[in-house]
């Protein structure tokens, strides 16, 4: 996972874990996370991350600040959830750009948007 979220400077999370974790980070946050999002973009720096919120990672993906996806395949199925892309995401193509399997059996996989 280190080479994943060695890059990583800025983390953007969703409302929910926000809430959850509001008190550890009481001058930290924004409300529009496009624009925060946008912002960074502009600046100098290494990798955003955006953990937890299935809403607010479907917004920036549909609202374009996205360039690259990498997500995390864990070896468990569970027929609970929600889908990370529902109808309202337009076919998107993607490249895979990189893969690792960790000790654990995670896929850790990363790809490209198609130009």
């Amino acid at each position: 996972m280190a080479p994943t979220i060695g890059p990583v400077t800025d983390v953007v999370i969703g409302r929910k874990l926000w809430q959850e974790w509001s008190a550890y980070w009481p001058a930290a946050g924004a409300d529009d996370p496009l624009s925060y999002v946008s912002a960074l973009r502009e600046q100098e720096g290494g990798g955003i991350s955006v953990a937890g919120g299935v809403d607010t990672i479907r917004s920036l993906f549909m609202a374009g600040p996205v360039d690259a996806l990498t997500l995390t395949m864990h070896p468990a199925v569970t027929n609970e959830g929600r889908r990370l892309f529902d109808e309202r995401v337009p076919l998107t193509r993607l490249r895979l750009v990189d893969s690792t399997i960790t000790s654990a059996g995670n896929a850790i996989l990363t790809y490209a948007l198609r130009g």
